[in-house]
């Protein structure tokens, strides 16, 4: 028997891997919670207007975001499906909110040679930066850090921490630049600056079919794990999507998964929460609302920082690593306004840390999502919620915060018609300096002890949704071996 800890969307698609790997039987998912879906959720406003409390577009790039489209496709889902390609205005216009205007950021090969109002010189001028500045041999150095010493301050402060605050509301202070960014981080150590390193790189695909051995074997698990193409993944590429979301919000991904695991047999269970993880010689055993359950294998998609609590007793030191990736709360209120109040079409604006304001940023939902009124979803805190929030507000704190600073920046009159407002908390794993040497050690302590368990989840891999899904593939693959 194999037990899936967590219900949502990579707990679901690690149950949706499993039961249709023909190694694995009597699959049961447990979740602590009333509803599966995790994160994923999806409202309707009095009008119909769709507020998403956590992701609702999906990007297609890469294995990974076709590796989702073939799980699309498999359950279905392509008649819901709404997309934006490169030529529409989320492609073309995002925005940063920067002493108190909005810049939009360079999106053809003509901007960069111009001199934009975020940097002190024109883009392409970063080559030389970059050829000038010395190597620094590191294992590992934050993004910030990073991006600071090979292409400037204005870079790190005004581009790539506000990116960072929109893709995990972190401090690009503090993240890994070996994690998020590897290829350039690896193009400096490997041959003294990014634009080297690159060109290197271009240069051996150009000459040789085979790759680098490190990039050829990482290239290779993922084509294993992507596998072929679906119909629905070639038409991605062909028409050149660059994201995609779901008619009824995002929420339908994992409720058809649900959908899907149900109806093949799987068990799943919610309001059961795991308190403890026991691993004997011969089977696991889970203290599961107080009661005693055994299987053969365990996978968790839990928060790591959840997993440490079950592991502490047994695996004090596994605990202590899991323990040790930390998470960060973000506040979210979704606004709808009457017609059409927005300055222009666009994805939406991130604001830099140094603006010292609490909002992360705000995402232009209709833009994507056309209907007759305008939905916005403000994100904020992060890692400084407690900073401008305390530990804990009240939604009508949050609210007024939101909507006050989100009618100033844009320079909207009128009051929302209606709104939602959501505090996430430890929703997203910060994968700060160092995490890829962690999660090593996480999964060299497992190999060693002989346990049988696999992890998936943002905690790890990503904390996209085509990261965690495809983590989720990965987990059943290492769970049978």
């Amino acid at each position: 028997m194999t037990v899936i800890l967590g219900g949502g969307i990579s707990g679901l698609s690690a149950a949706y891997y499993a039961v249709n790997d023909a190694r694995l039987s009597s699959i049961i998912l447990l979740e602590a919670s009333s509803r599966l879906g995790g994160w994923i959720r999806s409202r309707n406003s009095p009008s119909g207007a769709i507020f998403e409390q956590g992701p609702r577009t999906v990007r297609t790039l890469g294995l990974p975001g076709k590796n989702t489209l073939n799980l699309l496709e498999d359950l279905q889902l392509n008649d819901k499906l709404i997309h934006a390609d490169l030529n529409h205005s989320v492609a073309k216009n995002r925005l940063i909110y920067k002493d108190e205007a909005l810049h939009v950021l360079p999106n053809t090969l003509k901007g960069i040679f111009k001199t934009v109002s975020l940097l002190d010189r024109p883009l392409i001028n970063r080559i030389w930066t970059d050829l000038r500045a010395p190597k620094v041999s590191k294992e590992d150095e934050s993004i910030h850090s990073f991006v600071q010493r090979r292409l400037g301050q204005d870079i790190a402060d005004n581009f790539i921490s506000p990116i960072i605050c929109g893709i995990c509301a972190g401090d690009a202070r503090e993240i890994s630049v070996n994690f998020l960014l590897k290829s350039l981080f690896e193009a400096e150590q490997k041959h003294g600056s990014i634009v080297k390193g690159l060109v290197v790189k271009q240069l051996e695909k150009f000459f040789s079919k085979s790759k680098d051995k490190d990039n050829t074997a990482k290239d290779n698990v993922d084509k294993k794990l992507a596998a072929t193409s679906s119909t629905l993944a070639k038409r991605a590429q062909n028409e050149h999507w660059i994201m995609w979301g779901l008619q009824g919000g995002l929420e339908q991904l994992p409720l058809a998964l649900a959908d899907y695991v149900k109806s093949r047999g799987v068990m799943v269970q919610t309001e059961k929460k795991c308190e403890k993880l026991t691993f004997k010689s011969d089977r696991v055993e889970l203290s599961v609302n107080g009661d005693l359950q055994e299987c053969s294998r365990v996978i968790s998609s839990l928060c790591a920082k959840d997993l440490a609590e079950l592991l502490q007793e047994q695996h004090p030191r596994l605990s202590a690593e899991l323990k040790a990736i930390p998470t960060v709360t973000v506040g979210v209120v979704n606004l709808e306004f009457q017609g059409d109040v927005l300055p222009l079409q666009a994805f939406g604006f991130l604001i830099p840390p140094k603006e010292n304001l609490p909002l992360l940023g705000v995402i232009f939902d209709s833009c994507v999502f056309p209907g007759s009124s305008t939905v916005l979803t403000v994100m904020m805190g992060g890692a400084w919620f407690e900073k401008y929030f305390g530990s804990n507000p009240s939604k009508e704190q949050l609210l007024t915060t939101a909507i006050n600073h989100t009618k100033n920046i844009l320079q909207i009159e009128e009051e929302p018609i209606a709104y939602n407002v959501a505090v996430l908390k430890d929703c997203i794993p910060q994968h700060v300096v160092g995490h890829n040497a962690r999660v090593k050690r996480i999964h060299d302590y497992i190999s060693a002890h002989h346990i049988p368990l696999a992890l998936c989840g943002s905690s790890y891999q990503g904390v996209g949704i085509n990261d965690v899904i495809l983590s989720a593939k990965q987990a059943v693959r290492d769970v049978v071996k």
